[in-house]
Formats: structure tokens, C-alpha cells, sequence
């Protein structure tokens, strides 16, 4: 599903962007001297050889003002959260009103998996944080759908985006979020209560519409996607969508004529590119399809489906060695993405 990304822990959902902890500027509260090589060592990405020099710190001097904080900000550029969520509790207790440190500590109770322990620590700290590069507020937001309190999370991503709380578009930002951490039942729910709101709320069919189609609901999500089309002609994306759905009922001309709109819109999205291919395909136009999945592949040449699909056409076509040539790269590509999920 476009718009949708894959799940991966309960700490660390897919459809949620984690921090950029590589890229996190280092806390304050210290001197810069005392600390100054370790940092320069983290930013060179020696995060280990930091960790060394900062731990050898810590034996011959342990009395540092901010040492645990400094500590547990490289263990948190390490990913190494269990490391880091010891040293920055040292680091809250010996100074209750560091926010800085709350900070990384709920950061790293949220990513290490523990979203209840990050709550009440990212409550107290809402606001964009640099040195993280990540909002608290969408944090705290997925957070509270991990534990399922899912009017504390609206409440959240109400503040995060500035609408109010018990506003059509609070609900829909939250059907989203719900959607990409995989609580389908209660995405429904709030997109369906998004729309009962204000109807023609942009955006609000289109999400219901992924919904259905996600759940093979397709005469559902057909009915969705046009009245998104009605408010909001100019959406390539519901084209595109509306199009899925088409072909999935083997509607080929419908789908075609429709993803041709949603190219004329937008022509830098490899996705309406590859499904056309695969409608083209179907209808038996093999020439026609093999363009358009070059088209694609064009875009992104690291997309394994684009290649297996573009075998699939040259043995329509009687090129086997140009075939067999894309169905092995396909099988190259999947296996690099299988191994590096």
C-alpha cells in the first residue's frame, strides 16, 4: 500500500520515522573540554572509540558534572538503548531538570521497547527537540498507541500538527498514524469518524479508500476514492488508487484510462509507471507494458518487482535472455532488501 510502511517491532513500527541519533547534536550541560575528543570521535562516527574514551573518563574522574548524559548520548547514537537508558537515569536523577536528558531517556525507552516508560518522561518535554531531530510530540503520540490509549495519542498529534483536539482533522492525522502502526480496526474507526465530522475534508475518502482496498473491501474503496476525486480532482495519488482497485476486479480500461490521468499529474512516481505495466500486460499489449515498466526502472533501478515484471514482459515478448537477465537481477535486488530490511 502506498502511504504505508511495514511494521517492524513494537518499539520501532515501520510506518514510524526514528530519530536520528547519528546526526544528533550532543548535549550541553557539560564542559566542552572536558569532552571535547569524545565528541569529535562521535561525529567522525567512532562511536565505540568515543565510548571508550569516555568510560576511561569516567574511572579516573567520575565526578564530571554531565559525564552520564555525555555517556549515555553516545550509547544512544550506538542504538545500543539499554546502555543508554542506565546512564541517562544516572543523568536525570543527579539533575531532575535536565530536559535534555528526560528527553533521550524517553527517546530511549521508546525505541529500546518500552512505550509505557517513555510516556510520562516525553509528556514533560513536548516541543521539537534538534539534538534528536525528532518531535516529541509524535513520539509520545505512537507511544500511547503501542499501550492503546488511542485519545491520548489524537490529543498528541492534535498538538503536534496545531488543529484542535477534537477537530475532523485530528481524527484523520490519527486514522493515519493508526494505519501505519498497523491498528487497522481503530484506523477505520477514526477515519469513519474524520469524515462523519466534515465530509469533505481532503484526504479523509482517500485514507478510507486505502483502508478497504488494504482489506480487499474493493467496491468500498471504489466508492471512496471517487468521492475523493469528486472534492479533489487534481489528486494523482487517488487516480492511482482508484485505479488498484480497477484492476483488481479486471476492469483493465478503466484502470488504464485512470493511471494515464494520475501520470499526467504526477510523472515522478514509479508506482501508477508499474501498474501500468501490469494492466498493459494484461490486456495483452506487451510492447506498450515493456515501456512503461522501462519507464519505471528508469526511476528506480533497485526495485525488484520492476525488474521480475519487466522479465515477465520479455517473455511475452520471446526475448528470453532479456528475461532471464531481469528475472535474475529481480532475484538479486530482493535478496539485497531481504538481507538489509
Amino acid at each position: 500500500m502506498v502511504w504505508l510502511c511495514s511494521a517492524a517491532s513494537a518499539a520501532q513500527q515501520a510506518g514510524a520515522p526514528k530519530p536520528s541519533a547519528e546526526n544528533a547534536p550532543l548535549p550541553q550541560s557539560a564542559s566542552a573540554a572536558d569532552f571535547a575528543h569524545a565528541r569529535t570521535l562521535m561525529q567522525q562516527g567512532k562511536i565505540d572509540d568515543a565510548i571508550a574514551e569516555l568510560q576511561s573518563l569516567a574511572t579516573t574522574n567520575p565526578q564530571i558534572p554531565g559525564l552520564d548524559l555525555e555517556i549515555g548520548t553516545a550509547y544512544y547514537k550506538k542504538s545500543d538503548y539499554p546502555a543508554a537508558i542506565e546512564h541517562l537515569n544516572k543523568a536525570t536523577a543527579a539533575d531532575p531538570n535536565n530536559s535534555e536528558a528526560q528527553q533521550l531517556l524517553g527517546l530511549s525507552y521508546y525505541l529500546g521497547g518500552h512505550p509505557a516508560q517513555a510516556i510520562p518522561l516525553l509528556q514533560k518535554v513536548q516541543t521539537w527537540f534538534p539534538r534528536a531531530n525528532v518531535d516529541a510530540s509524535y513520539i509520545l503520540g505512537i507511544c500511547y498507541i503501542q499501550t492503546k490509549d488511542y485519545p491520548q495519542a489524537r490529543q498528541a498529534f492534535a498538538r503536534m500538527f496545531g488543529v484542535p483536539a477534537d477537530s475532523a482533522a485530528s481524527y484523520l492525522f490519527t486514522a493515519r498514524m493508526l494505519l501505519r502502526q498497523e491498528f487497522d480496526p481503530i484506523a477505520e474507526e477514526y477515519a469513519q469518524k474524520a469524515v462523519s465530522l466534515d465530509s469533505r475534508l481532503p484526504l479523509a475518502h482517500f485514507l478510507l479508500g486505502e483502508l478497504f482496498l488494504y482489506k480487499s473491501r474493493v467496491p468500498e474503496a471504489i466508492v471512496e476514492f471517487q468521492k475523493e476525486l469528486a472534492l479533489n480532482p487534481a489528486h494523482a495519488a487517488t487516480y492511482y488508487k482508484l485505479a488498484d482497485a480497477y484492476s483488481r476486479i479486471q476492469k483493465f480500461d478503466d484502470a488504464e484510462r485512470l493511471l494515464q490521468r494520475s501520470i499526467w499529474l504526477d510523472a515522478t512516481s514509479t508506482g501508477p509507471y508499474i501498474l501500468m505495466g501490469k494492466v498493459l500486460e494484461k490486456k495483452g499489449e506487451f510492447e506498450l507494458a515493456l515501456r512503461s515498466l522501462q519507464r519505471a526502472a528508469a526511476m528506480d533501478p533497485n526495485n525488484p518487482t520492476t525488474h521480475h515484471l519487466l522479465g515477465q514482459a520479455y517473455r511475452d515478448l520471446g526475448k528470453k535472455d532479456e528475461a532471464e537477465n531481469e528475472l535474475k537481477l529481480a532475484e538479486q535486488l530482493q535478496s539485497k532488501q531481504d538481507a538489509h530490511p
